[in-house]
């Protein structure tokens, strides 16, 4: 199907009306769930094929990770789509008022390679509880799991999504149509073509983007498992993760003891040889890994203080980058953009204050985490720094939480979406009044004003009130 034709249909479709019932609804999120249970063994090969990911981690990190958000989903949608009602001041009274979610439309799904089942259905759970029809984007760079979907989705999902591949012709005519709300994720770069395209048509969007996620480490915390769960979270996909942590900041002691504690993790994880693991992904392509492997050249070449703590080993055939660690400081290479690979830097700081100048000094990350038992540096770091999510003790994990938000803020990204907050972003929240036309009390504000209807109106109608200074 071409662009043209996608969009057609999927307008189609909504225009008739048959998205905005509950049970649509339901039948749409229950067929999605099926495609995935069904076809878990072809979306388990195809995830392999990409990125070298385990059967578990698929289902972990992608398949399992959508079936938890649809069951969430339609246990909750029937409460979230209740209209509420909203009190009405004495001065127009009687009368009723409430607000009302109602579907926007045709929304686009623009999805990413790292994560490319989960990241194109996810967005769809919320646009398709919220009753619209949707055009999907799969990322040409994960091409297994990308014809998997155009060939699944059709069968289930026939009058709900339409699927377009291709790469940046097919996503640039995308972008030329007009759509209800964008939904994008990916970089910063691609992000700002989309939203001068979103402008043209005043189309709302939402961007999740990235950026680099911090780490704050003291001697207060156990460092055998913050060296573990670090570990975890940053090399889960070989570090392809929007929310892997980007680097670690802590003083000369915590770092010095969590760089002995973090090669024991990651042979823990992944054995004496990450290569021969079957945990352990590999890098997209060509492109990703020449970058990747020419970062770290480059800092461990120059005369910046930098020293190898573990790993380095590449192999550009099979694209596979070993976990590694390095001391680098502030000017290093590693330190300018997100990384977005299996490459961990330390960062020396003095204090934490000091770390918290050092995140508040760049982009507001899309999250931050802190391993502290000191609740006066949780609480430095909660009221001091913003972010999209701000963890103690786990990085990454806050995505399995079904009533939080995910979202970046500021350069990481704009908009929110997971549970409700899928649902407000793909729905227009109606404001609805209704008033009998008897008794008509507002002939006690029409024209001619006099005296009487002066003191109801500064009374009870627009009263103006003092309030003290404290």
């Amino acid at each position: 199907m071409n662009v043209q034709e996608a969009v057609t249909a999927a307008r189609t479709v909504f225009n008739s009306g048959v998205t905005k019932p509950l049970d649509w609804r339901l039948q749409q999120l229950k067929a999605m769930n099926a495609m995935l249970v069904e076809h878990r063994e072809d979306f388990t090969q195809a995830l392999a094929a990409d990125l070298g990911k385990h059967p578990s981690e698929a289902w972990l990190t992608e398949i399992g990770f959508l079936t938890a958000e649809i069951a969430h989903t339609i246990k909750q949608l029937p409460v979230w789509l209740k209209p509420q009602k909203v009190a009405v001041p004495l001065a127009l009274q009687p009368a009723r008022a409430a607000t009302r979610l109602e579907p926007l439309g045709v929304v686009l799904v623009i999805a990413p390679w790292n994560y490319p089942v989960q990241l194109l259905l996810a967005p769809m759970i919320g646009a398709l509880a919220a009753g619209n029809t949707v055009v999907g984007k799969p990322s040409e760079m994960a091409p297994a799991s990308s014809a998997l979907l155009a060939r699944l989705v059709p069968n289930y999902l026939a009058d709900a999504v339409t699927i377009v591949e291709g790469g940046i012709p097919e996503t640039t005519e995308l972008l030329e149509q007009r759509f209800d709300h964008i939904f994008y994720t990916g970089n910063g770069k691609v992000a700002r073509i989309v939203m001068s395209a979103a402008a043209k048509h005043l189309t709302p969007l939402t961007l999740e983007l990235g950026g680099k996620s911090p780490v704050y480490i003291d001697e207060s915390v156990e460092m055998i498992t913050a060296a573990r769960r670090i570990v975890w979270g940053k090399f889960m996909n070989a570090g392809q993760t929007c929310v892997a942590p980007d680097y670690v900041l802590g003083t000369d002691a915590a770092l010095a003891k969590l760089a002995k504690e973090l090669p024991l993790a990651i042979e823990e994880l992944y054995g004496t040889d990450a290569a021969h693991s079957l945990a352990y992904g590999r890098i997209i392509n060509d492109a990703a890994f020449t970058r990747l492997t020419g970062l770290l050249e480059q800092d461990l070449q120059d005369d910046a203080g930098s020293a190898l703590v573990s790993g380095g080993t590449t192999d550009a055939a099979t694209r596979y980058i070993e976990p590694t660690v390095i001391h680098v400081d502030a000017h290093a290479a590693l330190m300018q953009d997100e990384i977005f690979g299996p490459i961990l830097p330390l960062v020396t700081v003095a204090s934490a204050q000091e770390a918290i100048d050092f995140i508040n000094e760049r982009d507001k990350p899309l999250a931050l985490y802190v391993f502290s038992d000191d609740e006066g540096v949780r609480k430095d770091f909660t009221e001091g720094t913003t972010s999209g999510a701000l963890t103690f003790g786990v990085p990454v994990a806050h995505l399995s939480v079904p009533g939080l938000p995910f979202g970046g803020v500021g350069q990481s990204g704009m908009g929110r979406y997971h549970g409700q907050d899928s649902i407000a972003t793909f729905s227009h929240r109606k404001a609805i009044l209704d008033k009998p036309l008897s008794p008509d009390t507002l002939a006690l504000i029409y024209p001619p004003f006099g005296s009487v209807k002066k003191q109801l109106i500064k009374r009870f109608v627009a009263p103006a009130k003092k309030f003290r200074k404290s």
